[in-house]
């Protein structure tokens, strides 16, 4: 049974593809509508990620996560395991996390001398203190940032059958095998028929692999969920997962 709440969702993210489509064509009318539509939704997730409250017009953070957002609208592809309101927040959060790190890195550039100053009503501050707040703030933020991929992953991982627990357990035990795996995840990525069949499939393209990268079928049907779980990493919208894949 198909309760009413759900067809108005269903319906509503149909909707919600159908304008991201246009706009990514280049109607830039449907673009302008999207971005002045969840501009709510944009000043909430500056918010979030700022863990204070951001005030368009106000804050270059709003300024920051508009242009996040309208970057996302370009970068979205709804094959990759997430919904757009999240991979838009992730962008959001991706990119204040830049402006934080840029904002850390002028101050690393004052003279010393310059350190102790005042704001603009005359109260003293420290310039380390900031610097050493930002630096907390930053590695707070992308450890958000990563648990989030995480669950993301976790939740694409189980539509291929796989969960997160049993990749210790998959992973080939000897290095030159868990190589060998990667090099076929990285060809199953970087080439669309192998991907589209596997989103598809949701199941390895055996034969082409056999005969595009010389491994044996018996080796891939041993190793498809190793190769499935890296493959996913590098299709999908992972940046912080990515660092651990050699």
């Amino acid at each position: 049974m198909v309760f009413p709440f759900h067809r108005r969702r269903n319906a509503e993210e149909a909707d919600l593809g159908d304008l991201l489509a246009r706009a990514k064509a280049g109607d830039d009318g449907v673009r302008d509508q999207l971005l002045r539509k969840y501009i709510p939704f944009v000043a909430k997730s500056a918010s979030r990620a700022s863990s204070r409250f951001i005030s368009r017009g106000e804050d270059d953070e709003f300024s920051i996560a508009l242009a996040a957002f309208n970057e996302a609208i370009d970068r979205y592809d709804g094959n990759r395991g997430a919904s757009f309101l999240g991979f838009a927040d992730t962008v959001i959060r991706r990119r204040l996390i830049d402006y934080f790190r840029s904002r850390e890195n002028r101050v690393r550039d004052i003279p010393m001398a310059e350190l102790e100053t005042e704001d603009e009503e005359d109260h003293p501050y420290n310039k380390i203190e900031i610097q050493k707040s930002l630096e907390i703030y930053e590695t707070t933020q992308i450890e958000d940032a990563r648990r989030e991929e995480i669950e993301r992953y976790s939740a694409w991982l189980a539509e291929f059958g796989i969960s997160l627990e049993e990749l210790v357990e998959l992973s080939p035990k000897h290095a030159d095998a868990r190589w060998n795996a990667m090099q076929v995840a990285k060809v199953i990525a970087s080439r669309p028929t192998f991907s589209e069949y596997l989103l598809r499939k949701k199941s390895l393209p055996l034969k082409e692999l056999v005969d595009e990268v010389g491994v044996s079928r018996k080796t891939l049907e041993r190793q498809r969920k190793y190769i499935i779980a890296i493959a996913l990493v590098l299709i999908g919208d992972f940046e912080l997962l990515r660092e651990y894949i050699a």
